[in-house]
């Protein structure tokens, strides 16, 4: 069972992956963290856990135990995460969405 659902996620995460990206939001203009965390990030971190590593959850707990403390650091991982997760350059996730994902992260997964 357990390699079914590591076999979903990593399928999940290939759509997710040849989905293009929507464009960055124009200055002013609020960006929807949550559509863009579903967009991107809840294939493998649905309700904030995590089905690949359930160590590496975005709970405040587990993402202190793994060093990651601010949005800064959130976006810092998507950029260069580590094996198993996505990689999300500044041209598949642009900054303001990264950073309002971060922000989303902070604030909804306690």
């Amino acid at each position: 069972m357990k390699k079914v659902a590591i076999f979903t996620a990593a399928v999940l995460s290939m759509s997710v992956i040849a989905v293009p990206a929507f464009a960055e939001a124009k200055k002013g203009e609020k960006i929807d963290a949550k559509a863009k965390f579903d967009q991107h990030c809840v294939a493998c971190h649905p309700k904030g856990g995590n089905l690949i590593n359930p160590k590496k959850g975005l709970g405040k707990k587990d993402l202190a135990a793994n060093g990651v403390k601010t949005e800064k650091d959130i976006v810092a991982k998507m950029r260069n995460p580590g094996p198993g997760m996505t990689k999300f350059d500044a041209k598949a996730v642009p900054d303001a969405e990264a950073n309002a994902i971060a922000k989303y992260i902070l604030a909804t997964f306690k």
